[in-house]
């Protein structure tokens, strides 16, 4: 596991990409609005086909589609990604899965019941088994399998490899109960997430020693106790094979068997096309092909898109005159071509044939997107910039950017610890205000970036800073003093924004013949710069893939922006949280309910927030930006690297960071926008701090207090210097923040530990380290006569309930082709 910033060792709670993969969440009301009750929300249902048992034919195999073999079959370690969360799902006892709305459900099928039954003087939980849940091999479900699990994950003995022990080091002592079915853990601190432990739980034969914890459930899990069993693993041929459990005491599973095959996203519309997948995550592309495919199905008429459909009347009396001429070379060019394009429409046709026996199923994935601002240096270190930023965005924008083509409700997420349906959702984005761009242009005026900053020469203002140590270095030398400040202004002008070539006659005029930037805007600059970049980052380690953490946009919607000049690293002084204006406190306080914050005056209650809460009052807006270019201070422009991921997959993602960069420039903030490779996009830059401004996805939880703390936690300094951020790879947090966690996790009372969860959110939201954006969609391309399968939401499948409605299409692939 690379973490940067933990030392080697330490053991840190990872979220799984189960949300998303275990990797990726529903929606929320407009930015900008709260109540000081939780607010009434409803999460976008999920799109299964849902039919009755009796319905579901018995028999069949159906074909799921994964990113890539699971490199680990325990979903505890640091290298369990998506696959791994699908697979032992179907295998593993989950005791609280998530139901529909995000809310964890107990699971009949291995508890008759789970509750606290003391808390004073110690928490203590009393779990009572389903009394027909057994192992694969026969020996009940008990009190050892629990022992076992909770000392393989209390982080007590570092022989175990785990990448997750939150909660389990709380656990004092688990001991049998009245009998057997009984199991009673004695936790030494109060834990209010107690429900997340021991899912999956694991037999003790896999968590009973360092040897087969680490390695024997790396790549087979002999004892199982779910409605399948793990029949093989074929590595060649990319495919997890699981078979219906004979020792299954619950529901029979429909299925006779289920197999996940490795199928690269790229290659899913060809796949479903030959028949090889039933189940697969897909694109806007392939679904707008399976869209089309439905519809030329039924008007009967001949395709209108496709290869060749561009194909003008004149161009193909131009190609049949020269297929047909008297020139034998042209000829026999312009034949080989009609006849590729021959065959390309007829392979496509076909395609589109087969393509009409699935149907698109959508819905909201338990994960969102966020934009991320790292304030541990430069001008995001800032808490005033940052606030720029995000009062900047309009991200009922964003949000339609996204969702609104795949007709999907598009509200901007309100919160970083809910989703809209899951209880205690409510949005906290006033504790930073709505999008005003006279209010981030004020605020960047009070932290010092003006118009023709970039020409002014450091000032001493800041001891021991960069301006200071230059102005000393230069101090009686006036005419090299001199000489610098025009070379500053000369390299300032070539940093400047790029902006389109209508604005640039306007703005420049005369002056723009004598830079050298003139050209930069040209189409063949553009691609020689994508061509640098890509050659740029072609060399960075692919080891990063294990990482499991980094997740992109799975929408086809490619955006294109303007060139960006190149990043200055302006390092300003760090500010501490704690120094943030009393009025923005008071603010996040009225959103939040906290009686602890500061009374709230009749001014913060003005719409948009607080007046005084994001600038001093009287603070002039400066000229728009979009007019004057981008602002700087000292020297140096305002310009901060935007890091996206250049991947086939990521085409939205580009597209929202192309749309962030537009709204910035309007405030006179400047964009690089780097594009690196997608396997090194989140070791390489995230999560070392290579970025100023990112877009990068978590996953829901129906355990916020347990789940959210290490991703806000406040970044704490190592011995050698370094920061421990955990998951915070914002680098921006507060002891208020932290405070709040901690009191939440272990606060019993859930209606009190959620009121708690909504105080944190509104302290996130007034530290501007992250700004959640929208909630991602989910989009799962499943053949058309399969039930109870498709976009889950929030909710855990049922594995067992999963089959064909159609007793004739019960069969493989390839005989319902035939």
């Amino acid at each position: 596991m690379s973490h940067v910033g933990v030392p080697r060792g330490t053991v840190r709670k990872r979220r799984s990409l189960a949300l998303l993969t275990a990797g990726v969440l529903t929606i929320p009301a407009l930015a900008g609005c709260s109540s000081d009750s939780e607010e009434a929300s409803r999460a976008v249902p999920q799109d299964i086909a849902p039919a009755a048992r009796d319905r579901v034919a018995d028999g069949s195999t159906v074909n799921w589609a994964v990113d890539a073999m699971p490199t680990t079959l325990n979903a505890f370690q640091a290298d369990a990604d998506t696959a791994t969360t699908k697979i032992t799902g179907a295998l593993l006892p989950t005791l609280f899965p998530m139901d529909a709305a995000g809310h964890p459900k107990l699971n009949p099928d291995y508890l008759e019941s789970a509750k606290i039954i003391e808390r004073e003087p110690k928490q203590v939980v009393l779990y009572k088994l389903n009394q027909q849940a057994v192992w694969s091999d026969g020996r009940e479900i008990g009190a050892p399998d629990f022992v076992a699990q909770w000392r393989a994950l209390s982080g007590k003995d570092s022989a175990f490899w785990t990448a997750r022990n939150a909660g389990y080091e709380r656990i004092e002592k688990i001991e049998r109960g009245s009998d057997d079915l009984q199991v009673r853990v004695t936790f030494a601190k109060p834990y209010a997430d107690w429900r997340s432990l021991f899912s999956p739980l694991y037999p003790k034969e896999i968590t009973g020693s360092p040897d087969t914890f680490n390695d024997g459930a790396r790549t087979a899990l002999k004892n199982t106790a779910g409605p399948f069993q793990l029949k093989g693993v074929d590595k060649a041929k990319g495919t997890v094979t699981l078979v219906r459990s004979p020792r299954w005491w619950g529901e029979k599973a429909k299925l006779d068997s289920l197999v996940f095959r490795v199928v690269a996203p790229k290659d899913r519309t060809k796949a479903l096309a030959d028949g090889t997948v039933h189940v697969t995550d897909i694109d806007a592309a392939t679904a707008n092909r399976i869209a089309l495919a439905l519809r030329d199905g039924s008007n009967g008429q001949p395709l209108t898109h496709g290869p060749g459909a561009d194909l003008t009347p004149a161009a193909a009396l131009r190609s049949w005159a020269l297929a047909h001429g008297s020139d034998e070379k042209q000829a026999e060019i312009a034949q080989a071509a009609r006849e590729a394009n021959r065959k390309a429409v007829v392979a496509y046709g076909a395609e589109q044939k087969a393509l009409r026996g699935y149907a698109v199923r959508k819905s909201l994935e338990p994960a969102y997107t966020q934009l991320a601002l790292n304030g541990e240096s430069g001008p995001l270190a800032d808490d005033r910039v940052r606030r720029a930023v995000a009062r900047a965005l309009d991200r009922q924008e964003l949000a339609e950017t996204v969702l609104k083509p795949l007709g999907l409700p598009a509200k901007p997420l309100g919160s970083h610890l809910a989703l809209a349906g899951q209880p205690g959702y409510k949005d906290g984005s006033g504790a930073l205000g709505d999008q005003n761009t006279k209010e981030a242009q004020a605020l960047l005026a009070d932290a010092g970036w003006t118009q023709g900053g970039a020409a002014e020469k450091p000032k001493d203002t800041k001891a021991g800073s960069e301006a200071e140590k230059k102005d000393a270095e230069k101090e009686g030398e006036e005419k090299k003093a001199g000489t610098a400040e025009k070379s500053e202004k000369a390299d300032a002008d070539e940093k400047k924004t790029d902006k389109t070539e209508a604005e640039e006659k306007a703005e420049e005029k005369a002056e723009e013949k004598a830079e050298e930037k003139a050209d930069k805007d040209t189409d063949a600059d553009k691609d020689a710069d994508k061509a640098d970049r890509a050659a740029a980052g072609s060399d960075e380690s692919a080891a990063s893939r294990a990482e499991g953490l980094y997740i992109v946009g799975q929408d086809d919607k490619p955006g294109a922006g303007p060139a960006r000049s190149a990043a200055t690293h302006v390092l300003a002084p760090s500010r501490d949280a704690a120094a943030q204006s009393i009025a923005l406190l008071r603010q996040a306080g009225a959103v939040s309910g906290d009686s602890a914050a500061a009374k709230v005056t009749a001014q913060d209650k003005q719409p948009g927030g607080a007046a005084g809460a994001y600038a001093p009052v009287g603070t002039a807006a400066p000229a728009p930006a979009s007019v004057k270019g981008p602002l700087g201070k000292d020297g140096k422009t305002l310009t901060l690297r935007f890091v996206l991921p250049s991947g086939p997959g990521s085409q939205s993602l580009r597209g929202v960071g192309d749309r962030i960069a537009a709204m910035l420039e309007k405030i006179g903030i400047g964009t690089e926008i780097t594009k690196v490779p997608d396997e090194s996009y989140f070791k390489d830059h995230i999560a070392s701090g290579d970025y100023d401004l990112a877009l990068y996805s978590w996953p829901a939880t129906a355990y916020p207090a347990t789940d959210g703390r290490p991703i806000y936690a406040k970044p704490e300094p190592a011995t050698d210097g370094s920061l421990l951020v955990e998951q915070n790879y914002t680098r921006v947090g507060t002891d208020h923040i932290d405070q709040l966690f901690d009191q939440a996790v272990a606060e019993l009372d859930e209606k009190a530990s959620r009121e708690l969860m909504k105080q944190a959110d509104a302290r996130i939201w007034a530290a501007a380290g992250s700004i959640p954006l929208f909630q991602r969609p989910q989009l799962v391309a499943v053949d058309k006569k399969l039930s109870n399968v498709g976009a889950f939401g929030f909710a855990a499948p049922r594995y067992q309930d999963i089959g064909f409605t159609d007793r004739q299409a019960a069969g493989s692939p390839a005989d319902r082709k035939k």
